[in-house]
């Protein structure tokens, strides 16, 4: 089993993106777990212990720059993943963190 946590960074203004929502679900579509990232623009942990599988982040960022960021990835081992995302006005990028 593996555990997940998120990161979101405003990098327009240099600072954490505090208050974003975020949606964990299979890639069918089911959901999995959802939280808010804190002051540090963070979600220690989502989905407690996570299978092998493909998975989907919904970020909810409506308001701020895009109205939905959606990152699909995989899960294939049995460590941490982490899946930073680095929001401006004009693009958005992710990458596997550890």
């Amino acid at each position: 089993m593996s555990t997940l946590s998120t990161h979101v960074l405003d990098t327009a203004a240099g600072l954490p993106a505090e208050g974003i929502g975020v949606r964990l679900e299979t890639r069918a579509g089911e959901p999995v777990d959802e939280g808010v990232t804190n002051a540090d623009g963070r979600i220690g942990s989502l989905g407690g212990e996570l299978g092998a599988g493909d998975y989907v982040l919904r970020f909810a960022t409506e308001g701020v720059f895009f109205p939905e960021v959606v990152v699909v990835f995989t899960i294939s081992d049995e460590r941490h993943h982490h899946v930073p995302v680095l929001l401006s006005p004009y693009g958005y990028s992710t990458y596997r963190g550890s």
